[in-house]
């Protein structure tokens, strides 16, 4: 139990669906209740086998490359620290995406994978620790912990996303300008851990 709850806290702030409603409203905007909780629950389960995948897989690809997990978790702590700094900024309480994508989005049917899944949802941070959270020394018990809590997480965004017209009403401006800057600063922990443990095992361990 433990392993799925810090698998779901590391990457809850990480993917943080809260950030994701006023884009996922502004794409859904024309559709019918619906539709849009269909795809919600489509790009949850999108977001469930990416984070799995890379997950399961993303070390023999980092292998292939010769880029060690240390150096994965620099990069993907430098990247998540950025995000925690936008979070704690003034006026960043949802995603940033480009004019262009929010277009292009608004024009599809089907938003679900793209750009919903992937990039708001399971991008390039919770990507990052969703591979550092593969270790050699995990039992396959471990592994299906993990997915589970992957799926929890899942399953928490559907839930923020399918309510998150009322959920933007019950919170107004004010309330998700504080939720974005606790959401913030747990991020820009969770950036700093990643370097200071990636630090730690290549200085120390190694020798």
């Amino acid at each position: 139990m433990e392993i799925i709850l810090a698998t779901f806290s590391a990457l809850f702030t990480v993917v943080n669906p809260f950030g994701a409603m006023p884009v996922f409203l502004t794409l859904t905007q024309d559709d019918t209740e619906e539709h849009r909780n269909q795809q919600a629950l489509k790009a949850c389960m999108y977001m469930v086998g990416i984070l799995a995948v890379f997950f399961l897989t993303g070390q023999y690809v980092l292998n292939f490359f010769g880029i060690r997990i240390h150096d994965l978790r620099i990069a993907g702590g430098l990247m998540i620290m950025k995000a925690g700094f936008d979070l704690l900024t003034p006026g960043a309480n949802k995603k940033k995406i480009s004019p262009e994508v929010v277009e292009e989005g608004q024009q599809k049917e089907d938003i679900s994978f793209t750009p919903l899944a992937m990039p708001m949802l399971s991008g390039p941070g919770s990507i990052a620790v969703s591979i550092g959270l593969f270790t050699t020394s995990l039992s396959v018990f471990d592994m299906v912990q993990i997915l589970v809590g992957i799926v929890l997480l899942a399953a928490v965004s559907y839930i923020i996303l399918r309510f998150s017209s009322r959920l933007t009403q019950f919170m107004g401006k004010s309330g998700l300008a504080a939720l974005s800057r606790i959401m913030g600063f747990i991020v820009l922990s969770i950036g700093v851990n990643f370097i200071v443990s990636a630090l730690t095992a290549l200085f120390f361990t190694e020798q």
